[in-house]
């Protein structure tokens, strides 16, 4: 990977950390208040992260002729199968029970919250249990 791509990379992983820091969906508490229905701020975060997605994914290639740093758009094949429905409510379970979902357990920790390494590690277990014992896709 090039230079830039590694910075464009951080310089991303920072803003997507932020966002989730400010918007408070670190904190376990508040995401376990949106899933029992009685805050629905985070469906804010959520329907905005769902729009730029959409338009990004919509617009991106008809506008540019290729990726700003890459050689083309690539295609991501997706299948609704029982591995997905199965894995899709596995992490539902984990995510309802914890109130930690991964990307916001790490951008937690950068804002020093420690006590979600115990999630974190966890998470890393079930991917490598997953891997070994379900096989890597």
């Amino acid at each position: 990977m090039k230079p830039l791509s590694w910075l464009m990379v951080l310089a991303s992983g920072a803003l997507f950390g932020f966002g989730l820091a400010w918007s408070t969906m670190i904190r376990p508490e508040v995401v376990l208040s949106f899933l029992r229905l009685q805050d629905f701020g985070l469906l804010l975060v959520l329907g905005g992260a769902v729009v730029v997605t959409f338009l990004a994914y919509r617009f991106g290639p008809r506008l540019l002729e290729r990726p700003l740093l890459g050689t083309v758009f690539g295609r991501h094949p997706s299948v609704l199968d029982a591995r997905t429905i199965g894995g899709a409510a596995l992490f539902g379970i984990g995510w309802g029970i914890s109130g930690v979902c991964p990307g916001p357990a790490i951008a937690g920790l950068g804002a020093g919250q420690w006590e979600l390494l115990v999630s974190v590690a966890a998470m890393l277990a079930g991917a490598w249990v997953q891997g070994r014992v379900g096989g890597a896709s």
